[in-house]
């Protein structure tokens, strides 16, 4: 299943994503850059009774939704399965569960309905959410890529040819929010709400600036998370008070401000007009404000997914999908769910 197909002509066909990687189960349509439908069913409360994403019960989990968020996803796009031109769907990274019940289920509709199947890589889905913001956007453009499992800075040649011009030398900046969560005793998933309490807060606790001014594009975290659990067990030890909310500001700050930085230093270096972003922790507020105020001082345009599409979601799959769709880059039924898909300093 890899050519033939009469649909493979066309600019704007319609694409079936469906995303499964971690504890959302979500299906979302498109024609073309048109975005029809965004359905998620997600886990996360269930998941957070545990403090964290507990693998199985992510599984099982998906299993009971998939089918339902799929039909939810076509309703809403008020399209027949038969329409359809293609499914895409995640087979990696993620946890190996998780995929194989969105893989397997994508694999058995686009049997039935005789179309292509198009295996996304995860990653480029995130990279992809912003075509579905401006309709406009063409490369090349510098782009922020900042989840929970990666970190990094790249340069978009071409729709898929991307550099990784840099990355997280140990955590990734969404993992480090959730573990800071924990030491201020925040709940599963921990990004909205460290950002909720640092709104209350000031950013007045000294913390490092990882890499700041070094490294060339890449980051670091795990100093920053332990100078984080230091200061807490310090400031207990010696009975001192201490306040939540300056630690989540000063953190949030210490944590992204050199996203900001070294996003906007590597799109001049490039000689770009366009940033874009995407990952989990671009629907941080603070965050985009920040990318918003670096970028037009630099005199760059900026775009950035909904906050709705920066985390785990169909809607970036399938616009990743329309990318391969396009260059005629179809799936064999046999492909596996591949959990480890690594960023590498070369064009992926």
């Amino acid at each position: 299943m890899s050519c033939g197909f009469e649909e493979n002509n066309l600019r704007d066909p319609l694409i079936l994503g469906i995303e499964s990687s971690c504890d959302d189960t979500a299906a979302a349509v498109i024609r073309g850059r048109e975005l029809l439908s965004d359905e998620i069913i997600s886990s996360a409360q269930i998941q957070a009774k545990f403090g964290g994403v507990v693998p199985e019960i992510a599984s099982r989990a998906h299993t009971d939704a998939v089918s339902e968020v799929v039909a939810r996803a076509l309703a809403a796009a008020n399209v027949k399965k038969e329409e359809l031109n293609a499914v895409a769907v995640t087979y990696g990274a993620g946890l190996l569960g998780a995929l194989l019940v969105g893989l397997s289920f994508a694999k058995g509709l686009a049997y039935a309905l005789n179309i292509p199947l198009i295996a996304v890589n995860h990653i480029r889905g995130h990279l992809a959410a912003a075509y579905l913001e401006d309709k406009t956007l063409r490369p090349p453009f510098v782009t922020l890529l900042c989840s929970g499992g990666h970190t990094a800075v790249l340069y978009a040649k071409t729709e898929t040819e991307f550099e990784v011009l840099g990355g997280t030398r140990d955590d990734a900046a969404g993992e480090a929010f959730d573990k800071v969560a924990r030491v201020l005793s925040l709940p599963y998933p921990g990004g909205p709400h460290v950002e909720a309490l640092a709104r209350e807060g000031s950013p007045s606790v000294p913390l490092p600036r990882m890499l700041k001014g070094v490294g060339g594009y890449d980051f670091s975290y795990s100093g920053l998370k332990t100078a984080v659990i230091n200061y807490v067990h310090n400031a207990e030890q010696r009975g001192e008070s201490w306040s939540r909310a300056d630690l989540a500001c000063s953190f949030q700050h210490a944590a992204l401000d050199i996203l900001v930085e070294k996003t906007v230093q590597a799109a001049r270096e490039k000689a770009v007009q366009t940033v874009t972003a995407g990952g989990g922790v671009v629907a941080n507020g603070y965050l985009r404000e920040r990318l918003q105020e670096e970028c037009d001082r630099a005199g760059l345009r900026l775009v950035l997914p909904a906050k709705k599409r920066c985390t785990d979601n169909g809607a970036m799959i399938a616009a990743e999908g329309l990318i391969r769709y396009r260059a005629g880059e179809f799936s064999p039924l046999s492909v596996n769910a591949s959990p480890s898909l690594p960023l590498r300093r070369s064009p992926i």
